[in-house]
């Protein structure tokens, strides 16, 4: 079987694997449904009173990161999955380098992250998000599989060293919090103690909330040029680490 034969079929049972589950894609909109809902339309009064316009027009992009994130990082859990049922050991056993093993899932992950923060997307409109410019939809779905393929990635280095499922998600919802909330997701960057601000400029997903942000609505914090440019070396650093992570897999 061909490296790319092997990357495809890994990609493709990823997809698969989600698209049959109709529970797992409606139970994991909840969560940016109530986002959007509670906080659009709760905070959105003071929010406009404080003069900072439409709410939900600053929102949505960090609630669409925000249903990326979770679903890229989460996927790691179907490698210990794997794991435990045998399935990884079928695949390991192929005659295709481990690197290209883990692309394969990666792609596949990253995949069905951003299908969701497309889901997300779509939600978001009903709720009366609109977009500045549709022309600029493209880059904006450049900034999402960027998102979805750095913790995608992300997701399979914790996995790889990991042999439970239980200390998966603990150490998931250890760093996902932090990584969702400090990433200005829900509150404007501009104006914040510097602390916090420097909090910001090393959490990725500030540059993925801020490069969506500024491609649907427009005002990036740092400038796009410099959201692709981090996200870009970030998640070519998380890709490094998950390759070596995953080649040195014990089975």
């Amino acid at each position: 079987m061909s490296t790319l034969s092997v990357i495809y079929t890994l990609w493709l049972r990823q997809v698969k694997r989600y698209l049959r589950s109709r529970a797992r894609i409606i139970g994991s909109l909840g969560q940016p449904l109530l986002f959007l809902v509670a906080l659009g339309f709760g905070f959105g009064p003071i929010y406009q009173r404080a003069g900072g316009g439409d709410y939900m027009q600053f929102l949505a992009p960090g609630v669409i990161a925000m249903g990326i994130l979770f679903t890229a990082v989460f996927s790691g859990i179907e490698i210990i999955w794997d794991r435990q049922f045998g399935f990884l050991k079928e695949t390991l056993v192929a005659p295709v380098s481990r690197f290209h093993i883990m692309i394969g899932r990666t792609l596949g992950g990253a995949t069905v992250a951003s299908l969701q923060g497309v889901i997300v997307f779509m939600i978001a409109i009903i709720a009366g998000f609109r977009p500045a410019h549709y022309i600029m939809l493209p880059l904006a779905l450049i900034f999402v599989f960027l998102i979805a393929i750095l913790f995608t990635a992300l997701g399979t280095a914790i996995a790889s060293v990991l042999e439970d499922m239980q200390g998966f998600q603990l150490t998931m919802n250890f760093l996902v919090m932090p990584l969702f909330f400090l990433s200005g997701a829900l509150f404007p960057l501009d104006g914040l103690p510097t602390a916090m601000i420097r909090v910001a400029q090393i959490d990725p997903l500030s540059y993925g909330v801020d490069g969506i942000r500024g491609t649907l609505v427009g005002g990036a914090h740092f400038g796009l040029a410099v959201d692709f440019l981090v996200l870009s070396m970030i998640t070519a650093l998380f890709l490094a680490l998950g390759s070596y992570l995953f080649s040195k897999i014990q089975i």
